[in-house]
């Protein structure tokens, strides 16, 4: 038997997916007999492959990659989600990150589990061997998703390659084409889903996780093939960037027929719903996200303080809720996000309604605004004077002390993106700000505890602040970088309902009447939209697949969901072209004593553009000039 020295890194363990549940071997250096004769071993191993699985979590940005502690640059920022206080986010992923060699990494951890796993077969169940074995094809199909969604076609490695078993030559495995790479991921998948228990240990997968991975990966084959335009064939045909579009069928049909082995097994999360109760709703949704007990949750990524942390609260709460790194208002919600739910006062256009007959409309209350919105929408997003953590938060851009006999006429042109002016506008530049006097006697700070501060980097720059996967009873004392441990879904049921319904759209579309595939997506999309307190649809006459990405965008807004979807859908590069997205700036009227929203577009003129070239990522070129036969995407 061949020995391999298997090296358990102390600081890996650490910070494993469920270091806590795994029930980790101490760090050590150990031999196969030491790893894969026992069940602990097998556990040790296990938590090294599900740590390193690439999935973009709390860790992980475009431009720092997977699994990096200091997050400031958030995926929902390059994506139209959300403004970055401190960045103009691009959709390329940084090509200097080591995404390749870790995913290779982890695709020979999990390839010489499955050869060596056998080998120590009589000292455990049938059962035992064959559900290991689905973990590590599942491991194995997760990071190959990872790969061809960002490169394509990649070298297809199944088996444990050595040197000098192989020579050099046989080690420079070519690309694979971008089909047989899903077709790879595909069996594999339906291989886990086989061999895997119907339920397992939080942070591992079981047969419906494989099923939900399926789902997704599938759906992204189909997407690639019906709308990208990009071709790559090397010498042997083999299409590397590009799917024929005549397999788009075949994989909507694969990612439906997956999403429908879910059935009955998990269900939409209503522990705190109540059928026309927006408050129940809305609370309902917030709490979905740190139930570890949830029917939604199909697979996650656990964190557990200290050995394993990220920094999401001490990164994203409004500043007046900030702890003492002094970090606060990374991740600020777009306009055009909120824009995207029901229950807002709209134009014609479908963009917020906030003056009439030419004159700002003054509220009592900030809040009054959003008074019919979804309650998904408040679960989702910080609304200027909602209540977070028992305070409201206060979100201003200034205090208008003009006229207002006869209305308030718009501060700004339409369109225009030029600082608001100084006349009749007490602003702020920073967080110390001096309280302003109103009229009745009152003081008022311009910017309120977390409004726009002029030259201030820890406010908000949209208008709104996040609220999704935000602790709400987390105490101020520990909103600290890389203190917060509330778990990652990575998959749930939601997602599932909404790759179901996406597929059979898009099949309906390409004529498939074999299956009422229409009938099924709205039966999807209502389920989603009852439990969001959402108006429901009326029927499936103009449900398009526009309606089915709004949705999901709603319903996975701020889940690094968006990033993956925008680049599948093939629209990134009309989405940001030259685009500047819009706020919403509260304004108190000092004469009026009332509040009024000024939407506009970013005044920091912060432009967003993609470049085609980026929906296939440049192979690292250390890897192309170790061997001739990768071919470059092209652009690069």
């Amino acid at each position: 038997m061949k020995k391999y020295t298997y090296t358990i890194l102390a600081f890996l363990l650490c910070w494993t997916t469920a270091c806590k549940k795994l029930d980790t071997l101490p760090p050590s250096i150990v031999k196969d007999d030491d790893v894969f004769a026992t069940a602990a071993g097998i556990q040790a191993y296990m938590s090294r492959l599900y740590s390193e699985l690439p999935i973009e979590d709390f860790r992980y940005s475009p431009e720092r990659g997977l699994n990096m502690f200091w997050i400031i640059s958030p995926t929902s920022a390059t994506t139209g989600e959300a403004l970055s206080r401190d960045q103009n986010g691009s959709m390329q992923e940084n090509t200097g990150l080591s995404t390749w060699g870790d995913c290779y990494r982890v695709i020979r951890d999990a390839n010489y589990f499955a050869e060596t796993l056998p080998k120590y077969a009589s000292n455990f169940t049938n059962d035992q061997v064959n559900n290991w074995l689905g973990e590590a094809r599942f491991v194995r199909a997760a990071t190959y998703f990872a790969l061809v969604k960002r490169y394509g076609g990649v070298p297809l490695v199944d088996k444990v390659l050595n040197y000098p078993e192989q020579s050099i030559e046989e080690l420079k495995i070519p690309r694979s084409s971008e089909e047989k790479i899903y077709d790879f991921i595909g069996t594999d998948l339906d291989y886990a889903y086989t061999n895997l228990p119907e339920t397992n240990q939080a942070g591992r997968a079981s047969k419906y996780a494989a099923a939900g991975f399926k789902s997704r990966a599938m759906l992204y084959a189909g997407t690639v093939a019906k709308y990208n335009q990009i071709s790559l064939v090397d010498g042997s045909g083999n299409r590397l960037c590009g799917i024929p579009a005549a397999k788009a069928v075949t994989y909507f049909k694969a990612a439906y027929d997956a999403a429908a082995l879910l059935d009955g097994k998990y269900s939409l999360y209503k522990k705190a719903w109540a059928a026309g109760d927006k408050n129940a709703q809305y609370l309902n949704y917030v709490n979905m996200f740190f139930d570890a007990s949830s029917p939604e949750n199909i697979f996650v990524r656990q964190y557990h303080y200290p050995e394993s942390v990220h920094g999401y609260d001490a990164y994203n709460v409004p500043r007046q809720l900030m702890g003492a790194n002094g970090y606060s208002s990374e991740v600020n919600p777009t306009l055009d996000f909120v824009e995207l739910f029901d229950g807002i006062p709209k134009n014609a256009d479908g963009t917020i309604k906030t003056t009439t007959g030419g004159k700002y409309d003054l509220y009592t209350n900030t809040m009054d605004l959003f008074t019919n919105a979804e309650p998904r929408l408040r679960a989702t997003v910080v609304l200027p004077g909602d209540v977070m953590k028992g305070v409201s938060i206060e979100i201003r851009r200034g205090i208008y002390t003009g006229p207002s006999a006869g209305g308030i006429s718009p501060l700004l042109p339409a369109g225009s993106t030029a600082h608001y002016p100084t006349d009749n506008i007490v602003q702020s530049a920073n967080a110390s700000q001096t309280p302003y006097k109103l009229p009745n006697g009152t003081t008022m700070n311009p910017a309120g505890l977390s409004g726009y501060f002029t030259g201030d980097g820890t406010c908000s720059v949209s208008g709104f602040s996040i609220r999704k996967y935000i602790v709400p009873d987390k105490p101020t004392s520990e909103v600290l970088e890389n203190r917060a441990d509330q778990t990652w879904i990575e998959l749930r049921y939601a997602e599932v309902l909404l790759n179901r319904a996406e597929a059979a759209v898009e099949l309906n579309a390409l004529g498939q009447s074999d299956k009422s595939y229409l009938q099924d997506a709205f039966t999807q999309i209502n389920q989603i939209r009852e439990r969001a307190g959402a108006d429901l649809l009326t029927g499936t006459a103009n449900l398009t697949i526009d309606v089915v990405r709004k949705e999901r965008k709603k319903e996975l807004g701020f889940e690094n969901k968006q990033y993956w979807d925008m680049r599948r859908w093939r629209v990134a590069d009309k989405e940001q072209n030259s685009t500047i997205y819009r706020t919403l700036m509260p304004f108190y009227s000092a004469n009026d004593n009332k509040y009024f929203f000024d939407a506009r577009l970013d005044e920091r003129n912060s432009r967003y553009t993609f470049d085609v070239r980026w929906y296939y990522e440049q192979i690292p070129q250390g890897e192309i000039q170790k061997s001739q036969n990768l071919i470059q995407n092209p652009g690069y």
